[in-house]
């Protein structure tokens, strides 16, 4: 009878998930295959990099740090050092950090950040902004 032997640089690969991430303001989702005991941040950063090398519009950058993973069934960011596994799903969303307001020495608005900043909210407005269905009436 054989044995099966494991090497000694090999660990057991778990769980494979095939995940997808929509990230706002693309055209379509990302998908790619993760272990299930993989940390968010390593999904983020797994995503921003096929992101770059797809050629994807708009550009993100590559700094993972100004990104929040977000699941369908939670209503606030993963933590990026949580499994990917953890929550039971496979749909997501990644989203760009909101950024702090900047003041002057005067107690002004900074008109660059003021001027970038350009959208009414969060994703989750833009999603119910873009869902709400009116049907005219007679």
């Amino acid at each position: 009878m054989l044995l099966y032997k494991q090497k000694k640089n090999q660990t057991p690969k778990g769980n494979r998930l095939l995940i997808s991430i929509t990230v706002l303001g693309s055209a379509g989702p990302i998908r790619f295959v993760v272990n299930e005991q993989e940390l968010v941040a390593a999904v983020i950063d797994t995503a921003l990099k096929s992101y770059a090398r797809e050629g994807r519009l708009p550009v993100l950058g590559s700094d993972l740090n100004d990104f929040l993973l977000y699941c369908s069934n939670a209503g606030s960011a993963l933590s990026p050092w949580d499994t990917i596994g953890s929550h039971g799903v496979r749909n997501f969303m990644l989203c760009k950090k909101p950024q702090a307001e900047k003041t002057t020495e005067d107690g002004r608005l900074n008109a660059a950040i003021v001027a970038r900043r350009g959208g009414s909210g969060s994703w989750k407005a833009w999603i119910n902004k873009s869902l709400n269905f009116k049907i005219p009436t007679h």
